[in-house]
């Protein structure tokens, strides 16, 4: 970021615009007590609206029910599956 006085800034307007243009941050200053920033022009978006799926989007009547089974399964089973630990078939027969 530059920082310029006001009245340079006067002299190198059309300079200091291109700078900004291209994407630099230029402070403008009034005996060094910084006042203004130019930085680069961007279009302004329109507002998101919502409500494009309106209509198109169901809930069964049951969704929001206690799904029982669901529960148990959380809470009951184990939390990682066991698998047992077995060695490749070659590799007992590799050592003496």
């Amino acid at each position: 970021m530059k920082t310029i006085n006001i009245q340079a800034a006067k002299t190198h307007l059309s300079r200091l615009v291109d700078q900004a243009a291209a994407g630099e941050e230029i402070i403008l200053a009034k005996a060094g007590k910084p006042l203004a920033k130019l930085v680069p022009f961007q279009v302004a978006r329109k507002p998101r609206v919502g409500g494009q799926l309106k209509g198109q989007i169901w809930a069964s009547p049951d969704c929001w029910e206690t799904d029982e089974d669901l529960i148990a399964q959380m809470s009951d089973a184990p939390l990682y599956h066991q698998v047992e630990p077995s060695l490749p078939p070659h590799a007992a027969e590799d050592r003496p």
